[in-house]
């Protein structure tokens, strides 16, 4: 039997008699939160409380709360629920476009009024130092030198698109796919680079000798992708499609360890391969290895509030566009030569085997 779910009024609040349905008429002179146009949203999508709770990383129950306040002070019904289904009532369905121009009008608004004005620093999250984000930002910082750029170092796209819509931060980089769509639509990007991906290994490990590590040879492996973290939740899905019917195992989610420091000592201790890309940093007692066979490609975008005014935000565009032009970055194939390195490896494999 289906679990019993928070029930909304099965009628829509009394209205004043001769007001015609649908929406209030005095709503001009009604405060209207945009954070319940926010949530409404959200369950309009997934036609189903839980998982709009998740996406809006809140309880149910008060999400349940905030569309019975919204109901109520739109006087309209706005979703019928019952404990097998949730589904969209006409006013529902009337509100869903109202709701999304209200939310973009006031991203615009809180755009024109943050200050975005060369006098204030730009903050630009390039996840980890040592990455392709860090070599555009060094390039935009020579395209711009009269903007300051801040760098900041998130670890995680999901995490830092959070940022960015909380106004705490203006720019990140990362899979720009992996992020919830009601979080993309409020968002602009750019793709930078198809960056290749790689694996990091204790450097004891029996695939450290490798030149590179065909993907087949990683089945019956454990592999950290960062399961867990919330921060890093496009970098997970990533791994998940990747690992699929390869016979690869996600690792568990370990502590979250902030720092280079604290991540290489963690991870030392799970002993367990971690998915990373090419120009992944360098850590002790470990080898990075190219995945080949074939090159898995992780999407690189520059990502932005949409609305953003900025000379930082177009000197970054510029310098994205012009690494990715020189270094050939948006070509599917990398630069290196794959073929050479299943070569390498193959005879590696075998001079193991003998």
């Amino acid at each position: 039997m289906p679990a019993p779910v928070d029930r909304a009024p099965d009628r829509a609040p009394d209205r004043a008699p001769g007001r015609a349905p649908g929406l209030s008429s005095d709503l001009p002179h009604r405060h209207l939160d945009p954070r319940l146009l926010r949530g409404f949203l959200v369950v309009a999508e997934e036609l189903h409380f839980t998982r709009a709770a998740t996406r809006l990383y809140v309880a149910q129950q008060a999400l349940s709360r905030d569309i019975r306040r919204l109901e109520r002070e739109l006087g309209a019904e706005l979703f019928v629920r019952t404990t097998r289904q949730v589904t969209l009532t006409a006013d529902g369905e009337r509100l869903v476009p109202y709701a999304r121009r209200v939310l973009e009008a006031q991203d615009a608004l809180l755009s024109a009024f943050a200050g975005d004005g060369p006098e204030r620093p730009l903050l630009v999250d390039v996840n980890s130092p040592g990455l392709v984000s860090g070599r555009v930002l060094d390039r935009a910082r020579a395209l711009a030198p009269d903007c300051e750029l801040m760098a900041r170092f998130e670890s995680g796209l999901t995490g830092a698109a959070g940022e960015i819509l909380a106004g705490r931060l203006d720019a990140s980089f990362g899979r720009f796919a992996g992020l919830d769509p009601v979080v993309r639509a409020r968002l602009e990007q750019q793709p930078v680079r198809y960056e290749p991906m790689a694996v990091v290994l204790p450097e004891d490990h029996h695939l450290a000798g490798l030149d590179a590590v065909p993907l087949d040879a990683l089945a019956g492996e454990t592999v950290y992708a960062g399961a867990g973290n919330p921060r890093t939740r496009e970098w997970t899905d990533l791994a998940l499609h990747l690992f699929e019917g390869r016979g690869i195992a996600l690792a568990p989610p370990a502590p979250v360890a902030v720092g280079a420091d604290e991540f290489r000592r963690v991870m030392a201790k799970k002993r367990n391969p971690v998915l990373a890309v090419v120009d992944f940093p360098a850590m002790s007692e470990t080898v990075r290895k190219p995945l080949v066979g074939p090159v898995p490609l992780s999407p690189v975008s520059l990502v932005w509030r949409k609305g953003l005014v900025h000379p930082g935000i177009d000197a970054l565009r510029r310098a994205a566009g012009e690494l990715a032009a020189e270094e050939g970055w948006l070509r599917l194939v990398p630069a290196y030569n794959e073929a050479k390195c299943i070569e390498n490896t193959v005879r590696s494999l075998m001079a193991s085997a003998a």
